[in-house]
């Protein structure tokens, strides 16, 4: 079963939900999953999610439906961007 990832963005101030702006399954998802390493992006590992994501077209916001697990995983990296954040302190 090859590798899946998909990245997303998220600005409250002008995004009505979420968009997805990278997806792939495999080689392309090593290279998402390569390039947030190396720029220190959270990783989340949820099969559920990603097998959604990586359906949907690239500058689409995400379905209604998604919303929960989404905001889910953005909850997980706000409190990991803090974990790290005050690592750094």
């Amino acid at each position: 079963m090859p590798t899946k990832a998909a990245a997303l963005k998220y600005d409250k101030e002008i995004d009505k939900a979420p968009t997805v702006v990278a997806k792939g399954k495999g080689n392309i998802a090593e290279i998402i999953i390569k390039k947030a390493k190396e720029f220190d992006v959270p990783i989340f590992a949820n099969k559920a999610l990603v097998n959604s994501l990586v359906d949907l077209e690239i500058d689409h916001e995400i379905p209604a439906e998604l919303y929960k697990a989404v905001a889910d995983t953005f909850i997980w990296l706000m409190k990991n961007e803090k974990k790290f954040t005050q690592k750094l302190s």
